[in-house]
């Protein structure tokens, strides 16, 4: 049954396997953790209770350890997070054609693809009783109008995919369902901006409950700056990138270089920018005010794309705990209706603005893997 369903997540990197022992029912975790450096001789098993050493040398093997520690008993199905899904719009359960699709698209997400493939292959091989669940990133964003998520390319050149997807999605939903639900009032009656801000970053326009907008695009690479990733950019500079340096050194310019990182020379962690901002440096306090900048120029052209806003919702590690972020990025935005309540913002209150403020700012966690267990569990129920 839906309600009362234990579902196992998993989480597949390129060196990872983050899982989490789920109850629908009570919408907690029984046990969550992860397996760090799969492949590597410093291979570790991280659990609520300490790290330990692990010979891990692929994700079966991680996958082995983790089941170790589970009792599989009360495993009835299993979600797994797959960044890209291309045009599927809804969580499905895995089979052969399901799996061929996700590696036809393996070009589209070369970094992440692969990696969940290998976490879904070692859980059927392991546990081949069990029905499992893929769940999107990318599905939540395929409500987009068309005329929101082309690129003004030649026809010919957006064949084969060529397009906006977005990403973060099942966060994205996840939220928007919550602060509805804080606000006391329906989904399909809000006009939301949702910022996940993390080391990589993207913002959502939702309006009645649909993904009207986001700020990734065919890659993460796009939109908001990230840790390490730039987010927009004139195309020529890419073209010039590879022109100067070429495609490879390019690529991992964009990926692993830029952002807070490339803008600061520094560190893409904010808490050294801001220790260094504090302490006189420039270029930290450059990196600091590109950042929010560019976060405010989105919820101002996502305001405009629904014609309102009721609330602007912050989360993931930067987005629910960081006040300065917040209030650097809400206090450019009183023209919206934001009235920030400094004594709330500082200790992450779930809302950040007055009780007088036009518009609500809240603060709200993200859980990924209890969404994904929700989905794993909708799927699956008879009613689905």
């Amino acid at each position: 049954m839906l309600g009362t369903m234990k579902v196992l997540v998993l989480n597949a990197g390129s060196s990872s396997l983050k899982f989490a022992l789920t109850e629908t029912e009570k919408k907690r975790h029984r046990l969550r953790g992860q397996v760090e450096r799969i492949g590597s001789p410093e291979a570790t098993l991280r659990l609520p209770e300490g790290a330990t050493a692990l010979e891990a040398p692929d994700h079966e093997v991680a996958l082995k350890a983790i089941l170790e520690r589970l009792d599989l008993e009360q495993v009835e199905a299993i979600g797994h997070r797959v960044v890209h899904g291309g045009e599927i719009t809804q969580s499905q359960v895995i089979d052969e054609a399901l799996i061929a699709r996700v590696r036809a698209l393996i070009p589209l997400a070369p970094l992440h693809n692969p990696a969940n493939l290998k976490g879904i292959e070692a859980a059927r091989r392991l546990l081949p009783d069990l029905p499992q669940v893929a769940v999107f990133d990318t599905a939540f964003h395929q409500t987009i109008p068309e005329y929101a998520h082309l690129y003004a390319l030649p026809e010919r050149a957006r064949r084969g995919g060529l397009r906006r997807y977005g990403f973060h999605g099942t966060s994205h939903h996840y939220v928007a369902q919550r602060a509805a639900s804080v606000l006391g009032r329906p989904l399909k009656a809000l006009k939301l901006i949702i910022l996940h801000l993390g080391n990589g970053a993207s913002a959502s326009a939702v309006a009645a409950g649909r993904s009207v907008d986001t700020s990734m695009g065919f890659t993460p690479l796009e939109g908001l700056i990230m840790g390490t990733r730039p987010g927009d950019l004139d195309p020529g500079v890419v073209l010039e990138l590879v022109r100067r340096y070429g495609l490879e050194e390019t690529e991992r310019m964009l990926s692993h270089e830029s952002g807070l990182l490339g803008l600061s020379g520094l560190s893409h962690d904010l808490r050294d920018l801001h220790a260094a901002a504090e302490g006189g440096d420039p270029k930290a306090n450059l990196a600091l005010s590109a950042y929010t900048y560019r976060i405010r120029k989105y919820v101002g052209a996502y305001a405009a794309a629904m014609g309102g806003l009721d609330a602007l919702v912050f989360t993931a590690g930067v987005g629910e705990n960081d006040p300065a972020v917040r209030a650097s990025v809400l206090e450019g935005l009183a023209f919206l209706g934001f009235v920030l309540d400094p004594e709330k913002n500082a200790r992450n209150a779930t809302f950040i603005t007055r009780e007088n403020s036009p518009r609500a700012a809240l603060v709200i966690q993200t859980d990924e893997e209890l969404a994904i267990a929700l989905e794993t569990a909708r799927v699956l129920s008879p009613t689905a």
